[in-house]
């Protein structure tokens, strides 16, 4: 892990807002044979207590190393003798993580921040019990006995709507269903009421009805605990509900950011547009087809030039001086907290969608 600063030393200036999370100009790259893997390539948000932030795009965006990168998860073993690359700023309740020594933030994860990981057969040891696990998670940052640890473990499977929990909590994981082993997670991750949450695609692989139940209570959870949640997903009808603020991504850049009804109802990037006329509504006659965003998502390690959405979008050659190809979109803000990385203008935006895209939604 680095840090980038004057003289190769690590520089961070004390915030200058409030949030408990506050990250800014994050770049996440990956050096490999092939060339060097831009990630994440400058992404800044904040994030309060008690609020949800969504994340969104499609699969290979930067959504997921961008919570690797929080947590402090990338690590020399992961990528051979390689190590990640990261710069820029990561605060966390007034803390630097990128500048500080690793072991401090090994005694935040878990304590100050904690994360539901995506596929919790994989994260759960299939040697031990659910029990042991959520033991050991809890005592290694509080002096209890074994007993106090283990009704705690109880308590919070209890809380997560486990059947019988004092029985369950001896239970292996691959005794529990997908969904149990969701919720096992959950208790996990909030057993030492951590101040930030990450859920990297919480309800991937479980039905729609045991979706609902698992985004129901990390909703519940959060309102009890306080705590500042990030949902990281591909799927923006996961977030419609749950988010107060979404951060669009698009090969590993921000492409738009702002308060969720702002992105549903008035959004200002084409790629956003995309996602919107790909998800499925409930509301609208089954016969409609979704209309897809043609093509495939870039190379991270060649990156188109200009606007990394240009080969798909339909609108790259509106701005003038072909420069949806040949110069990078800066985050403007565009209304009351909600900017986007377009060339277009604010009256060609609103014109295509209100005209072309808001119709066909």
């Amino acid at each position: 892990m680095t840090k980038t600063g004057a003289v190769g030393e690590p520089v961070a200036q004390p915030p200058a807002s409030s949030a408990f999370l506050d990250v800014r100009d994050l770049k996440v790259h990956f050096p490999t044979d092939d060339g060097l893997v831009k990630s994440v390539n400058g992404l800044s948000f904040q994030l309060e207590k008690g609020k949800t932030l969504g994340i969104v795009g499609e699969s290979g965006s930067g959504k997921s190393v961008t919570s690797l990168g929080i947590m402090g998860l990338h690590t020399a073993g992961q990528y051979g003798r390689r190590k990640a690359q990261l710069s820029g700023e990561i605060w966390l309740d007034g803390k630097e993580l990128l500048s500080a020594d690793p072991e401090e933030v090994r005694r935040l994860r878990g304590r100050d921040m904690a994360m539901i990981f995506q596929d919790p057969l994989s994260a759960l040891h299939p040697y031990f019990t659910i029990g042991h696990q959520i033991v050991e998670a809890y005592r290694i940052h509080h002096d209890v006995t074994k007993k106090a640890a283990r009704a705690r473990a109880v308590e919070m499977l209890d809380r997560v709507g486990i059947p019988e929990p004092d029985k369950r909590v001896e239970s292996y994981p691959h005794e529990f269903s997908g969904g149990m082993r969701q919720r096992a997670m959950i208790a996990m991750s909030l057993v030492n009421n951590p101040g930030l949450l990450i859920a990297d695609e919480p309800t991937t692989a479980l039905d729609v009805t045991v979706q609902a139940q698992i985004l129901s209570l990390i909703t519940d959870l959060q309102k009890e605990f306080g705590s500042a949640v990030i949902i990281i997903t591909h799927d923006l009808g996961v977030v419609a509900e749950l988010a107060d603020d979404i951060v669009v991504m698009y090969g590993g850049r921000c492409v738009e950011r702002g308060p969720a009804e702002k992105i549903f109802y008035e959004p200002q990037h084409p790629y956003t547009w995309g996602l919107l006329g790909s998800m499925p509504r409930i509301d609208r006659e089954d016969t409609e087809r979704l209309i897809p965003v043609k093509g495939s998502p870039p190379s991270l390690i060649n990156v188109p030039d200009g606007c990394a959405f240009n080969p798909r979008c339909p609108y790259a050659d509106k701005p003038a001086d072909n420069a949806s190809r040949t110069v990078v979109p800066e985050l403007r803000e565009v209304g009351s907290r909600h900017f986007s990385a377009c060339h277009m203008n604010q009256e060609q935006r609103t014109r295509i969608w209100t005209e072309e895209i808001a119709p066909k939604l």
